[in-house]
């Protein structure tokens, strides 16, 4: 069975066909389970998955579960032992959470194998090395922007209210200000805010703004080391602003209680005006909104400087989900091999272009070699839960680029390129700390609980710092020393 997405309020049978693919006795479909979370409200129809299977010569079941909640499907999974062939790692986030695991001897190392297939093989080295565990691959991923952070904003509300898009952080907050109290909506009522965030501190708002005010990408050299971006001065500046933001009611109160689906309706429904985040997101979150605001325009932008009047944007690592192979449910070397065979057919241009944009001519038509949606709300509801496990690159994989079915997507296209220039990269993507691999995820609760707690007003800098030290004395002084060992090799 698998969780609808609907606020994870209801469940629906995970997306599997009922008929397989005819083939003869020596060419018999290999069947294959896969466990994914789901970014869209419902379970996605057979459509594309019996296309799939005719193409890839597969019998197919696909475990979908709520992206807000799929972590914890995923531990609870592999603590009984019950993941199947192919196992979806949310992002960068849960992939680090599983390399114990990984080193374990859980999972199939899968590099040596790559080079037997033609399209994986093309996998980009660089994101490759990313996911690696000391050394070795066990990953198969799909590609990401790496700079596609940004605002999402009601351009309608700006120009009513005489606002241009913000080129630094006091613009930012006066526009969230202005979207508050300045009735933008025309109905007379207080019923707007600013700004719409969630319970997330990395592809929420918190990061982004954080990068903007200078905060290095999770790691930075302080004092000639390696250190944790929480202990430098402008985290707190930036918990300070958020503070600010969230004292005055600019930003939903409650957003470390708000899930990403109630986060988006927030903006969707026209409670908010901006919306920080993927700016990639912009085509989605208009498609919902006209619908309850026929008359609403969305724009998007990224050049916000900080308080030292530069630009940054905070990088991906190349990759977003991340597929690994259980070695408790694929028991031989051949069953993998005819696993990566499947996605091997997954990086061919028609493969690609079936799990990015769905059947040709039912969800897109193909216009100077570039391919558009004909309806978006269909391609949600047949597509998306698909694209999210694409595996490779746009370049890798040969699939068409596509038309903007906006103007504010199109320029979201651009300026995801522009950031690169300013693109702030993570310094110990790469490396490895084993103290981390073993605590960090239950250690980064403890700065995540304190950030929150300090922008709520429940503790202060004393507090956080308080938080801080029993980091490292639980083991976060052990993690600097080791990522700076790891730095010097």
């Amino acid at each position: 069975m698998a969780a609808c997405s609907d606020g994870g309020k209801t469940a629906a049978p995970a997306a599997t066909n009922a008929t397989a693919p005819k083939a003869t006795a020596d060419n018999t479909p290999t069947a294959i389970t896969i466990m994914a979370p789901l970014n869209t409200a419902d379970t996605p129809p057979d459509t594309i998955i019996k296309e799939l299977e005719k193409l890839t010569n597969t019998k197919l079941t696909y475990q979908f579960f709520p992206a807000d909640t799929y972590e914890e499907k995923l531990n609870t999974t592999f603590a009984t032992g019950a993941l199947p062939q192919v196992t979806y790692l949310k992002n960068q986030a849960t992939f680090i959470q599983m390399k114990s695991a990984i080193r374990d001897g859980q999972f199939w190392e899968i590099g040596p194998y790559l080079k037997e297939f033609p399209n994986l093989s093309k996998l980009k080295s660089t994101t490759n090395d990313n996911t690696k565990v000391d050394g070795k691959l066990y990953t198969l991923y799909r590609g990401v922007d790496i700079a596609r952070q940004g605002l999402i904003y009601r351009k309608d509300w700006a120009d009513k209210l005489g606002l241009k898009a913000p080129t630094n952080l006091d613009e930012l907050y006066a526009m969230m200000k202005a979207f508050t109290e300045n009735d933008p909506d025309g109905n007379g009522k207080k019923d707007t805010i600013g700004l719409t965030d969630r319970n997330d501190l990395v592809y929420g708002a918190f990061k982004t703004v954080a990068a903007w005010s200078g905060v290095p990408n999770n790691w930075g050299v302080k004092d000639g080391k390696l250190q944790p971006e929480f202990t430098f001065p402008e985290y707190i500046a930036t918990m300070d602003y958020f503070k600010k933001m969230r004292d005055n009611g600019v930003i939903n109160k409650d957003f470390a209680a708000t899930s990403k689906t109630d986060q988006q309706k927030l903006f969707t429904n026209g409670t908010a005006g901006m919306y920080i985040g993927a700016m990639t997101d912009v085509s989605t979150l208009n498609k919902d909104l006209i619908k309850n605001v026929p008359t609403a325009v969305v724009d998007v932008h990224s050049m916000v400087a900080g308080p030292n009047g530069k630009f940054a944007a905070w990088a991906l690592p190349g990759f977003a989900n991340v597929a690994v192979f259980p070695k408790s449910a694929i028991k031989t070397e051949a069953e993998l091999k005819k696993v990566l065979a499947f996605f091997d057919k997954m990086m061919t241009p028609e493969v690609a272009n079936l799990v990015n944009w769905g059947i040709k001519d039912a969800n897109y038509s193909v216009i100077d070699n570039k391919a558009k949606k004909l309806d978006e709300d269909k391609w949600t509801r047949e597509v998306k839960a698909f694209t999210d496990l694409a595996i490779g690159d746009e370049d890798t994989s040969g699939r068409y680029l596509g038309i903007p079915t906006i103007p504010a997507s199109g320029k979201a296209d651009e300026l995801k390129i522009a950031n690169l220039k300013f693109a702030i990269q993570d310094p110990v993507a790469a490396l490895d700390s084993k103290t981390y691999l073993e605590k960090g995820a239950q250690l980064q609760e403890v700065i995540k609980d304190a950030t929150n707690k300090y922008i709520y007003g429940s503790i202060d800098k004393a507090g956080f710092e308080k938080a801080i030290e029993d980091w490292k004395n639980r083991g976060g002084n052990k993690i600097i020393e080791e990522y700076n060992a790891a730095n010097k090799k």
